[in-house]
């Protein structure tokens, strides 16, 4: 099937990668008349049609990147699964699309594991995750079948009492707190804090103790009403390093190997979580172009964190377990676009500004982790940067999309590209200076439909309430008028 079909309902079509003059992804790259084209739509179009600023995101682009990486690992470990997290990217066209490819899912909250299953994600293949779960997560996940992981001493006992009103089993894991000893001497990136690897992750709140962990498996092993399913951890974006992965990976055995010495319990899965990044040639990622092609592939790091289990296990005899992940921005990133439009133009005596209707409430790591995210022009795509300029948003504050970008000659009207923009982008979107939220159009082959309605005045103003006092201050007649 041709990438320009669409896929038949509930089929994950096949995919042929486009040919561009230029590729910025295997459906993303510069058209055969110069612009930025997103699979087979120019996005110059795309923004005259649906407005600015806007969210774009290739269906093709983002199955692509998720069949790469279920491949990569089931070829070095082929008991493993994909949880896609969720809160990378929580549209609900973009659940059913990782539904069709038969991803599973990372939830946080309970709006996030009702928008999959609304989509009708097989809630066997979802995990809720947390640190302060409410009640009314923990019966939605009982009453649907989730696997629930434990991150709290009390909250095995609060399970266990809404499992029985309900008069359900359930499925439980446990949020580990690895104590990642290699990693003493690795250097985080600067976005989880000041400090090593393994500082950075235990100043967290996230996981239990060795001790706690064992407490939790004895005690949930004499409720009936209670399946142990799973160990789980989270190393999140700390590095571009796939020995760090593996490290983890591999002490995830230790522990339950350790596990199974307290308790008899053998973990049948291990869940290692997120943070894998991807590379780019023209770079992407914090601190200015962190990762370039030189970053990890998905087959980096399956093959390691593979290797890392395989040893461990064989070493502790273990048996190998099933391999859960939970990549988000790793696959949604790819797959995104977003696009703004020129403004005013200023140039001061060093400095020069572009001003978009793209702000950092809809790009917000560009301004709260430092992140670069790749800008070009819609139009003539290619055309040679000329100008160092700052990219800047609307905003009453200082609002940098891009700063210090090497750009051709901009003018209002123009429109301006941020590239990898699928993930935290639209699901961290803010509202500061009550800006309304941008429409997100979603590109398969050469069709284009909203999966997100553009805010309205009314979007803005719907949620506020006045009290009937105030109402009256402002409006009731006075004495004597």
């Amino acid at each position: 099937m041709s990438a320009r079909t669409l896929p038949k309902a509930g089929r994950a079509p096949q995919l042929d990668p486009r040919e561009y003059e230029t590729s910025f992804g295997e459906f993303i790259g510069i058209g055969p008349n110069g612009n930025l084209w997103v699979d087979g739509c120019d996005v110059a179009e795309l923004v005259e049609r649906f407005g600015s600023p806007l969210f774009i995101m290739s269906e093709n682009q983002l199955r692509y990147t998720y069949r790469s990486f279920r491949d990569a690992f089931r070829e070095h470990y082929p008991n493993s699964e994909i949880l896609f997290a969720n809160k990378s990217n929580n549209g609900l066209a973009i659940r059913h699309i990782m539904n069709q490819e038969g991803a599973g899912g990372d939830c946080f909250g309970n709006t996030e594991m009702y928008l999959a299953l609304l989509a009708g994600t097989d809630p066997k293949t979802l995990v809720l995750n947390g640190s302060n779960k409410e009640d009314e997560e923990l019966e939605m996940a009982i009453a649907n079948g989730l696997c629930i992981n434990i991150d709290a001493m009390d909250e095995l006992d609060r399970i266990d009492a809404v499992a029985k009103r309900l008069g359900k089993d359930v499925d439980i894991g446990i949020r580990l707190a690895l104590d990642l000893d290699p990693l003493a001497e690795r250097q985080g990136v600067a976005m989880h804090g000041p400090g090593t690897m393994k500082e950075q992750s235990d100043s967290t709140k996230w996981g239990m103790t060795r001790e706690q962990t064992v407490e939790i498996v004895k005690r949930a092993q004499v409720m009936s009403n209670m399946n142990l399913v799973e160990i789980h951890f989270h190393l999140s974006r700390m590095s571009n390093i796939a020995n760090d992965f593996a490290v983890m990976a591999g002490e995830m055995i230790t522990w339950a190997a350790h596990i199974r010495d307290e308790t008899g319990w053998v973990a049948p899965t291990i869940d290692i979580g997120g943070g894998w990044t991807f590379g780019k040639w023209y770079g992407t990622g914090p601190n200015s172009q962190m990762d370039d092609d030189s970053a990890p592939t998905a087959d980096d790091y399956a093959r390691e964190c593979a290797k890392a289990i395989k040893d461990e296990a064989a070493r502790l005899d273990f048996p190998l377990p099933k391999l859960r992940l939970e990549p988000g921005r790793a696959l949604s990133g790819p797959a995104g676009v977003a696009v703004g439009t020129v403004g005013a133009v200023k140039t001061g005596d060093t400095k020069k500004w572009v001003n978009l209707d793209l702000s950092t409430n809809h790009i917000s790591w560009a301004a709260i982790l430092d992140w670069y995210y790749h800008a070009l022009p819609v139009r003539n795509a290619g055309a040679e940067g000329t100008e160092t300029v700052d990219l800047v948003g609307p905003l009453c504050n200082s609002d940098e999309l891009g700063r210090h970008r090497k750009m051709p000659p901009l003018q209002r009207g123009d429109f301006v590209a941020f590239l990898d923009t699928g993930g935290y982008c639209e699901s961290s979107a803010a509202r500061y200076n009550a800006q309304r939220l941008p429409a997100t159009v979603l590109v398969t082959g050469d069709t284009a439909d909203v999966i997100s309605d553009r805010e309205e005045f009314r979007d803005a103003a719907g949620r506020f309430r006045v009290p009937p006092h105030l109402l009256a201050g402002s409006f009731a007649p006075q004495a004597g008028e």
